[in-house]
């Protein structure tokens, strides 16, 4: 809103964060967006704030702002009012599961591409922290009022799959005695020979002395089957559903992919040399020119890329974001040339890249998986820490940070175990309301709470965490970084904790009694909702 009135550019916004202060001295909320909107606009950081502070106080039509103060090279800290703090409590109590939910998105229609791992081989640890960082994200742009599609994109064409039916048969053919040359370039996991004998028990030996080419292409298609009903397994295992699953062999079935070259080049953006066919990326900011369909007549990724894209845009998705592997990141400009090429802005389509996980076990990096061959399998994770710990971990970093995930500490039922810390919070807080309702204490309407009894700095600290959430999940909606409730949830937690060390919730006083209780109730509903968009379980008991 200041942007539209002129108090600040419009171009590339940024997304302002507001965190709570550290020290009170500095007010309740401090945001940094002067400093950030200086270094793009080229103007004194104070000058900018100066500015904003300016226009909060007249637009804040409430009166829930006490004081703004310019600090430092341009901080904007906020001091809120009484007034506010009740209107946070008696809104957490009164809206309950759809607190901090907000309609930034205005019904938009997102789709959000995430996992998509080839189905040559069973998901890695690696797919796992994508897997969490794409429900999550989900679950947030829902929560804030976006219409949101999850999809997986399953890469069932092109040289792999040959690859692994090639593989399969070489490791079938040996269990007959048959030696066969292994391919150079095949799967080598203990997954193929785990295949291999599935098939042999289901087709007996049917493909012994067949035509290898024939052969090879039932094979690839029976893996691919297999392997997918295993993705499929350890994902709903992993608390993931899709919306979606597109196979990339149907853009070749439907003609999808003929039809978006000819849409191409109808739109001057292809032609022919050296016997291919070319797509003039560069025009659009890719550092080269790209092959779609090679001399040989073949069509490239690059090519089912296009249509895949095309068909997303064509199911009526405002915005589409990919969530790919650290090592594509070569490829985004390239789509984003396509995207615009087929008739649509380069913002329309958002790619995040995930780094690696570097899995250890009491901090020392873990040997290769006995049972994959290759690498660990999402499924050795989840066997041993469990879901809800894999998830929250995955998402303690922003996605394009590397991630140390220590096996021994996402097990340990102590503080250092980040899910265990938030988890054991909301637990407390339904022990101490069963204790209440026990002992006779009633939880009064959200009207006729008491809230000026609530006179201790760690109670105002707990409001202060849940005045902030509606601002956090509306940051991480923006900004596309669900990590940002982590550290949210690690904040409100350990803020409650100390309270219940130093503090009687139930006291001799009624009145305070129940303020307290009431403040219990409302800390409970903030570290669920946060919990719920991780997709991570709320026990109430540990």
């Amino acid at each position: 809103m200041a942007a539209s009135e002129g108090v600040v550019p419009q171009d590339e916004l940024p997304v302002p964060i507001i965190e709570i202060t550290r020290d009170r001295k500095f007010g309740d909320y401090a945001t940094n967006i002067a400093m950030v909107l200086a270094s793009r606009v080229k103007e004194n950081p104070r000058v900018i704030a100066e500015k904003l502070a300016e226009w909060i106080k007249k637009t804040d039509g409430g009166g829930m702002i006490h004081d703004i103060q310019i600090a430092g090279p341009g901080f904007i800290n906020l001091t809120m009012t009484e007034e506010f703090w009740a209107g946070t409590l008696k809104s957490v109590l009164t809206e309950g599961e759809t607190y901090a939910d907000n309609n930034i998105g205005r019904g938009r229609k997102v789709q959000v591409e995430f996992v998509s791992a080839n189905p040559t081989g069973p998901l890695h640890v690696g797919h796992g922290r994508g897997a969490a960082l794409g429900d999550a994200l989900a679950n947030v742009l829902a929560a804030s009022g976006y219409d949101v599609s999850r999809e997986y994109y399953v890469n069932d064409a092109g040289n792999q799959i040959d690859t692994l039916g090639r593989s399969v048969r070489a490791r079938y053919l040996e269990l007959f005695g048959k030696e066969d040359q292994f391919p150079e370039e095949g799967y080598r996991g203990k997954y193929i020979r785990d295949i291999a004998m599935t098939l042999k028990e289901k087709r007996g030996d049917v493909y012994l002395d067949g035509n290898p080419e024939s052969d090879t292409k039932e094979i690839a298609e029976y893996s691919a089957g297999v392997i997918m009903d295993d993705i499929k397994d350890d994902l709903e295992q992993f608390g993931i559903l899709f919306n979606h699953w597109f196979y990339e062999s149907s853009l070749f079935d439907n003609g999808d992919v003929d039809l978006t070259l000819k849409d191409l080049e109808g739109r001057n953006h292809l032609y022919r040399e050296e016997g291919a066919l070319w797509f003039k990326s560069t025009p659009l900011g890719d550092d080269k020119d790209r092959v779609v369909i090679k001399a040989d007549g073949s069509a490239t990724y690059f090519a089912s890329d296009l249509a895949y894209h095309r068909n997303k845009f064509s199911r009526g998705f405002d915005k589409v974001i990919n969530i790919w592997g650290a090592d594509h990141h070569g490829y985004i400009e390239r789509m984003k040339a396509g995207v615009v090429a087929l008739g649509r802005d380069r913002d329309d389509l958002e790619v995040i890249l995930v780094q690696l996980v570097n899995l250890l076990r009491g901090g020392k990096p873990v040997a290769m998986s006995t049972r994959a061959g290759e690498f660990v399998t999402l499924r050795e994770v989840l066997e041993e820490v469990g879901k809800d710990a894999a998830r929250f971990i995955f998402l303690t970093r922003k996605a394009d940070s590397k991630l140390d995930f220590d096996l021994d500490v996402a097990k340990a039922r102590s503080n250092d175990n980040p899910v265990y810390y938030v988890q054991y919070a909301h637990a407390r807080i339904c022990s101490i309301l069963r204790n209440a309702e026990e002992n006779g204490f009633k939880l009064p309407s959200p009207e006729n709470v008491n809230i000026g009894a609530l006179k201790l700095p760690e109670e105002k600290e707990l409001i202060r965490h849940m005045a902030a959430l509606p601002d956090v999940i509306e940051g991480a909606a923006m900004a596309l970084e669900p990590h940002r409730l982590t550290n949210y949830l690690r904040d409100i937690s350990t803020s409650l904790h100390n309270y219940y060390f130093h503090h009687r919730v139930l006291s001799d006083d009624p009145s305070l009694t129940e303020a307290r209780l009431a403040l219990m109730v409302t800390v409970r509903t903030a570290i669920a909702k946060g919990l719920g968009l991780l997709g991570v379980s709320t026990p109430e008991r540990m």
